[in-house]
């Protein structure tokens, strides 16, 4: 995969303009990255964020884990406060096969702010460069998600001594959300949108610390807004606009010359069929389709395909649900 501009990760390899889809929680789950991938053969991968205890001290750590290999490159982004559990979860995503692990310190949920994980690290730069040499213990290649700050302090200084300490622990890929987390009178989805993007600020990080690997997430929803970064960047994150509009993905590949033509949706259907038939029966119609309502985004007949995609019957396999709608894109 390496020709068609993949980046690499296993090794520690330089990445050069790195397109990835943000680790989102209740939507990056293994069918919706399979559903991406045969979209976008180059983006790098991320899992929902899973917290140490879920892996640790959960019954059923496979659930987490688990993964189709046709996922690679694949990212483990990781929940925590503890070093000893960040090690003990990074020797298990290496045993796993994931291509790196992903410290958040971004999400500003009340769960995380009750755990003291999340955002709510950006204030202990030492501990967080502490969890980093302990997942990094793993062989596995680091880096951290993080935001500009938090609340409605606004201090670049503070945002650069943060980075320059997690990088003394060996990090060396920081990818920035450029907003600041409001961790009091905002919800999660607020802060998607509310506090102001400052992408300016994350073009300073990277002319700052030019050695450093710097990716930029926040408010990305067209192609130009997404190649215009990366002349300042190493590398962009979509979240929401690739959920919505994942042939954006396939669209910024062919701006970046690794491929010359966008997928046609009825070779991604007839791939995702395979894929479900795999499965079988221990994939409910639902599972898979929740995450497709955007594969004739912006085409004509998108909204025959979102209403069929309502119509799954009471236990239909995806498999079977999926070659029914094989004719509404003909």
């Amino acid at each position: 995969m390496g020709g068609q501009g993949v980046p690499v990760l296993n090794g520690n390899a330089a990445m050069d303009k790195i397109l990835s889809v943000a680790p989102m929680l209740d939507w990056t789950d293994r069918h919706c990255r399979y559903f991406l991938r045969l979209v976008c053969p180059s983006c790098v991968l991320y899992t929902e964020m899973v917290t140490t205890s879920a892996l640790l001290l959960g019954r059923d750590p496979e659930r987490f884990l688990e993964f189709s290999g046709a996922e690679h490159p694949l990212i483990l982004q990781l929940g925590g406060d503890d070093p000893h559990a960040m090690h003990a979860a990074g020797r298990m995503a290496r045993a796993y096969g994931y291509d790196g692990l992903n410290l958040n310190v971004g999400c500003p949920s009340p769960r995380v702010q009750k755990g003291s994980f999340g955002a709510c690290l950006m204030t202990t730069p030492d501990l967080v460069a502490e969890l980093v040499a302990a997942m990094g213990e793993s062989g596995l290649p680091v880096s951290v998600k993080h935001r500009l700050g938090l609340d409605r302090e606004e201090d670049y200084a503070a945002l650069r001594a943060f980075v320059e300490t997690v990088a003394t622990a060996g990090c060396r890929h920081f990818i920035v959300h450029a907003r600041n987390a409001w961790l009091k009178g905002l919800s999660p989805a607020e802060n998607r949108d509310v506090p102001p993007l400052r992408w300016d600020w994350v073009h300073q990080l990277k002319r700052d610390l030019p050695h450093l690997t710097i990716e930029i997430n926040g408010g990305f929803n067209d192609l130009a807004a997404v190649t215009a970064q990366f002349s300042a960047v190493d590398g962009v994150m979509l979240g929401r606009a690739a959920y919505h509009h994942p042939l954006l993905l396939a669209e910024i590949e062919r701006a970046l010359g690794r491929r010359e033509t966008l997928p046609e949706p009825e070779v991604i259907l007839s791939g995702l069929i395979a894929y479900a038939e795999r499965w079988g029966e221990w994939l409910p119609a639902p599972r898979l389709s929740r995450h497709l309502h955007g594969l004739r985004f912006g085409q004509r007949g998108a909204g025959a395909w979102r209403r069929f995609l309502g119509t799954a019957e009471p236990g239909e396999s995806a498999a079977k649900f999926l070659r029914r709608g094989m004719s509404l894109l003909d």
